[in-house]
């Protein structure tokens, strides 16, 4: 591959931690983690999903949107002094009251100077056996989108929505240079053991397509430790454009920080010129719930060979 002058790098540091029932005991130590980040020389912090509480959605319970809060509120407030004090970005995901009987799982930005960019609703919401989120969360209502933050374009997406690559094509077809994934997933005690790795490799394996398919750098970053019925992985990591896997966390709580040359983007784009080669006259269909097995058509009404 060609050598480029002066790259574009940036840090990106991804917080892996535990939770416990207080969420002032895990806002305290994400602050901390945030700092020991920033002291290694990130740039970009992400943190898990929710990470201000244990994952609350394995039961349907209406106390718990006790744990909801305003944005702008509370935790944005000390999150914008972090952001401010240490001059990067973070990324948090936070359980958003925005009216009484209306919550959101949002991820919001903060830029380098402490001022918030914008906020994520995540848009895919899942209803499994330990993961009822559709008893808390009602689906995102602002698109995806691309934040251009002090040290490169960000796009960010939560969980469930990383098992879509539709997410991921339009995220980064706003402009994103680094996909983020704020994540809170992993093993149920009820799951054979033969199954456990096929589910991780399957949700690394799927992520780093949608990195290989955009020509993007992509961010997951989960949680770890033991909530009730699910085993949380961790194995947060970082994939480069080319799919390649550039660092990964273990299953214990962990403060990655990983360099991504962003120039990689446009040379990978240039030798893999997937955007270039899109048929977007013919992919109406896609929007389509499901397709009864007729012939598609293009936008001319020509029937596909």
């Amino acid at each position: 591959m060609r050598q480029k002058k002066n790259p574009r790098s940036i840090r990106i540091g991804l917080i892996q931690m535990s939770a416990v029932s207080d969420p002032e005991k895990n806002f305290e130590k994400a602050l901390s983690r945030i700092k020991e980040a920033a002291r290694r020389g990130a740039q970009i912090v992400c943190l898990q999903e929710l990470f201000r509480s244990p994952y609350f959605p394995q039961t349907e319970d209406a106390e718990n949107f006790v744990l909801a809060e305003p944005i702008p509120g509370p935790s944005s407030k000390v999150l914008c002094g972090a952001a401010k004090k240490y001059g990067i970005v973070v990324v948090a995901s936070l359980f958003e009251k925005r009216t009484a009987g209306l919550y959101h799982n949002t991820a919001i930005v903060i830029d380098a100077d402490g001022t918030v960019l914008g906020k994520y609703r995540k848009m895919h919401i899942p209803d499994d056996p330990g993961y009822f989120e559709k008893f808390y969360f009602t689906p995102g209502d602002l698109g995806f989108q691309t934040f251009a933050t002090r040290y490169g374009k960000i796009g960010v997406l939560v969980c469930w929505d990383q098992w879509f690559p539709e997410a991921a094509r339009l995220t980064a077809l706003s402009g994103a240079e680094v996909l983020f994934y704020p994540t809170a997933i992993g093993w149920l005690d009820t799951e054979p053991a033969k199954v456990l790795e096929i589910q991780r490799s399957a949700w690394q394996l799927i992520q780093r397509g949608h990195a290989v398919a955009n020509g993007v750098y992509l961010v997951a970053v989960n949680r770890v430790g033991k909530e009730e019925k699910i085993r949380f992985w961790g194995s947060s990591f970082v994939s480069g454009p080319f799919g390649e896997l550039l660092a990964e966390a273990g299953s214990e709580e962990e403060v990655l920080v990983v360099d991504c040359n962003l120039e990689k983007i446009q040379e990978t784009r240039e030798q893999w010129p997937f955007l270039r080669d899109r048929r977007i006259d013919a992919y109406e269909p896609l929007t389509a719930r499901f397709l009864d097995g007729s012939p598609l058509r293009t936008k001319k009404g020509a029937a596909r060979a």
